[in-house]
């Protein structure tokens, strides 16, 4: 024998009915089947509507009864096209019970437990009087029985207790003497010992099978749904989660409490005192394996943790005052207050201190609690040894499952470790002894971000997703998009790294996938983008509250840099090529590396003084080392180097400026170039790095241009000037061609104080011979205090600004 079970889901269509049949069919042909079915699904919610319209005096109850109504014969017609007339007759005959009933309902005023029984009901005898007549008028040996003639209970009416001795009974005698191949028979509901209609509690119908099976001690109970087993978290909230080969009765059980909504939790004690093993199946891919829940089970090689689960709309209630310290009582009162009300605990932990006492209940509770606990406690509350009640709402229960996470260390460790790397901020914990579940309580709206998170620490081949938000759309932001696509499966295979671009703005537009852009086609997304706006893009983040996200400041606009702090205060890290946080006041400057600290959040600004090249990264190695840098010397314009590696007597400096421009050396406003306050910010940042407490006033900056250049108000102004100047800059040339030196733009930094200027390098300077864009950095210091440690390379340039931006990431995601 047989037993088998199909949920809502699975019986919700005519479609899915069709598989069902097929699925048992195939199973007949090795043995008797029984199969317990739920209602429609759908139905019984709206049989609930219906009745508390009906309750209600609101005559939509009529409409919502014709729904229910035309999908039960909707369903005949299409399951059985022919010959249907006595099964349409018998539905209709039910169907005008039902009718009858709420009709009732509407008269008296009263929806009481014991009619809500019999008003639910109707959904599953329904169902399986039409799956069984659709067997029939195929050909196949298929009957019908009521289980309310088999399973017996006790009158507590929404949720009753099975009597085993009688209904085990019952169950014995019928299947001990049926001759049919399948048996249909609905579940969720039964009788009392009285003979009144009760059910089992909502998701009975796994129950019921449960009983059928425990009773009939089968091999195996086969429980079928709309999904392949019972996964290591909520597949609609995780993407990467995956069906559990195989969980012990007590993982299934915790999971079942827990808000996995694949098993309802009674059903495992009957069929776990015999060892039954159960196995979750997918209706529509039968093929798939499943899960198959048992006392056999294997000690894991490398995991503990089984599966990750959340519970939603929770309350979480505290009782705490100094009167409570060594007083025994409390706890019991409080407990009986709840029980006398009817309150399901869901999660408790108590201070060794005594002084509180936290738990957790169904929001839709809280209410109820907080009168009767202040009620209980009125006398200790106005003596003031106890505060009233402090109710919290809005929070979820996330727990890790597994039975033998004991056996491992550092379990708890790891799992708050990664919440807390993620700004997810923890309210309360609990855990037993025997560590099968390891409990928190979140905020509701972190929820997904934390099962996301902890799904990839435990789950997941060690491949850290990156959720990248970028804002300046220009050539190093075309770049940076194009590296990331070229990259983006070698980053995942040999680094285990996913970097996903989620959210993109340029000026004008922003857009956002939650799912990650299409970095193919990214561009004609921008002609259906919302209206860009910083604050919009900030919310926008948040708001998505993904794991691991990076917020990317590719512009040179100071209103975008004053958003690091309140990203970083979000745990969202910062990669900035725009230098303006990092060189404008030093109290900004030294707030954000603090918020970085204090929200464990990487802030990263490599690209702000050489594009590409490793420069801070260097400084700070040398630093962490325990080394102590002396002097700095260095061209830090790629756009300088460029300029004054291509201007000689035989070109003009105005277009040597232009061609820069046209190439992408200099800023759009060439001006920031070439008045060296560039130069002086990148010299200032890296004052800072060494420890260095200056501001860019500080800096002496040595400016070659002429004040007319100086004076100008715009870039047209400007390159008028350079051309009426072009004597004084072809001056400069000749002085250092006449003592066969090169003009670079140096900037200095030596005993607390910096200076910019250009510079007459002479012939063997390791700066003599740097060409095109490129830049050089001498790092002088007490290991180094002779031979420098020199960093040379291109300094400027969509591509390697874009790299050093892309390498930030990277680190990001390495850390």
């Amino acid at each position: 024998m047989k037993v088998l079970k199909f949920g809502g889901t699975s019986v919700g269509s005519a479609n899915n009915i069709n598989q069902v049949i097929a699925i048992l069919e195939n199973q007949s042909k090795t043995g008797k089947v029984i199969c317990v079915v739920s209602a429609i699904g759908g139905i019984t919610d709206k049989l609930l509507n219906a009745g508390r319209l009906a309750q209600a005096k609101n005559n939509e109850y009529k409409d919502a009864f014709n729904a229910i109504q035309r999908s039960h014969l909707k369903l005949i017609e299409t399951l059985i096209p022919k010959k249907n007339k006595e099964v349409v007759k018998y539905v209709e005959t039910k169907l005008q019970e039902l009718k009858n009933l709420l009709d009732g309902l509407a008269l008296i005023n009263e929806l009481s437990p014991k009619t809500s029984d019999k008003l639910v009901s109707f959904g599953e005898l329904l169902s399986s009087f039409i799956i069984a007549e659709t067997m029939k008028s195929r050909g196949m040996f298929a009957e019908c029985k009521n289980s309310q003639e088999l399973v017996v209970t006790n009158s507590n009416f929404t949720k009753a207790d099975v009597l085993y001795n009688e209904t085990n009974a019952n169950i014995k005698t019928y299947f001990n003497s049926v001759n049919q191949d399948i048996t249909i028979i609905p579940g969720f509901v039964s009788k009392s010992s009285l003979g009144e209609i009760t059910t089992l509690g909502r998701g009975g119908s796994d129950f019921t099978a449960a009983i059928v099976a425990a009773a009939l001690k089968v091999k195996q109970l086969d429980i079928w749904t709309d999904v392949s087993g019972m996964y290591t978290a909520n597949p609609k909230l995780v993407k990467h989660a995956y069906p559990i080969k195989q969980l012990s009765y007590q993982e299934a059980m915790e999971l079942s409490h827990f808000g996995a909504k694949v098993l309802y939790p009674p059903t495992v004690q009957p069929v776990l005192d015999l060892n039954i093993p159960i196995h979750i199946k997918n209706t529509l891919k039968p093929e798939e394996n499943g899960t198959v829940i048992s006392s056999d089970t294997e000690m894991p090689s490398i995991s503990p943790v089984k599966g990750i689960t959340n519970i939603n709309d929770i309350a979480l209630l505290t009782l705490q005052g100094s009167g409570m310290v060594g007083i025994p009582g409390f706890s019991k009162r409080l407990f009986e207050t709840l029980a006398q009300e009817k309150i399901n605990i869901i999660f408790i932990t108590q201070a060794s201190s005594e002084h509180s006492i936290c738990f957790g209940i169904d929001v839709n509770d809280a209410e109820t609690a907080k009168t009767a606990i202040d009620s209980a406690f009125e006398n200790e509350i106005s003596l003031h040894k106890i505060d009233p009640i402090l109710v919290e709402d809005g929070l979820s229960i996330i727990a890790l499952i597994g039975d033998n996470m004991k056996s491992f260390q550092g379990i708890s460790g790891k799992m708050f470790s990664t919440l807390g790397k993620n700004n997810i901020n923890i309210r309360a914990i609990a855990q037993g002894a025997s560590e099968r579940n390891i409990s928190a309580v979140i905020d509701k709206n972190d929820v997904k971000k934390a099962l996301n998170v902890l799904h990839e620490r435990f789950f997941e081949v060690k491949t850290k997703q990156l959720n990248v938000f970028i804002i300046g759309i220009g050539n190093v932001g075309e770049k940076l998009i194009d590296q990331i696509t070229q990259q983006y499966s070698f980053l995942k295979k040999k680094l285990k790294i996913d970097v996903r671009i989620i959210g993109m703005a340029n000026s004008k537009k922003m857009i956002f996938n939650e799912d990650g852009i299409n970095l193919n086609d990214w561009a004609s997304q921008f002609h259906y983008a919302d209206k860009s706006s910083l604050q919009g893009f900030f919310n926008k983040t948040v708001e998505m509250n993904l794991r691991n996200s990076i917020f990317v400041d590719i512009t040179a606009n100071e209103s975008v840099s004053t958003w690091y702090d309140d990203y970083l205060k979000q745990s969202i890290a910062v990669v900035a090529c725009n230098k303006i946080a990092c060189s404008g006041t030093y109290e900004n400057y030294k707030k954000l590396q603090e918020l970085s600290l204090s929200y464990n959040t990487p802030f990263l600004y490599e690209t702000n003084v050489g594009a590409g090249l490793p420069i801070i990264n260097t400084l700070n190695n040398l630093i962490a080392s325990g080394d102590k840098v002396t002097s700095i010397q260095a061209v830090l314009s790629g756009s300088l180097n460029f300029v004054f590696n291509n201007f000689s007597d035989r070109t003009n400096f105005h277009d040597t400026v232009k061609r820069a421009q046209f190439e992408g050396y200099t800023e759009p406003d060439p001006r920031i170039d070439l008045s060296g306050i560039d130069v002086a910010r990148k010299v200032l940042i890296l004052a800072r790095e060494n420890g260095g407490l200056m501001e860019i006033e500080d800096i002496d900056n040595q400016s070659f241009l002429t004040e007319a250049n100086l004076a100008s108000k715009s870039v047209d102004d400007f390159y008028k000037s350079l051309k009426t100047d072009e004597a004084h800059f072809q001056k400069l040339y000749a002085s250092a061609k006449a003592k066969n030196c090169q003009l670079k733009y140096v900037a200095e930094y030596k005993n607390g104080k910096a200076k910019v200027g250009l510079r007459e390098i002479p012939e063997g300077h390791p700066f003599y011979n740097l060409e095109g864009k490129d830049n050089i950095v001498m790092f002088y210091s007490e290991r180094y205090p002779e031979q420098p440690l020199i960093v040379k390379g291109a300094g400027a340039g969509a591509d390697v600004t874009a790299s050093g931006l892309f390498a930030d990431i990277i680190k990001i995601g390495n850390k």
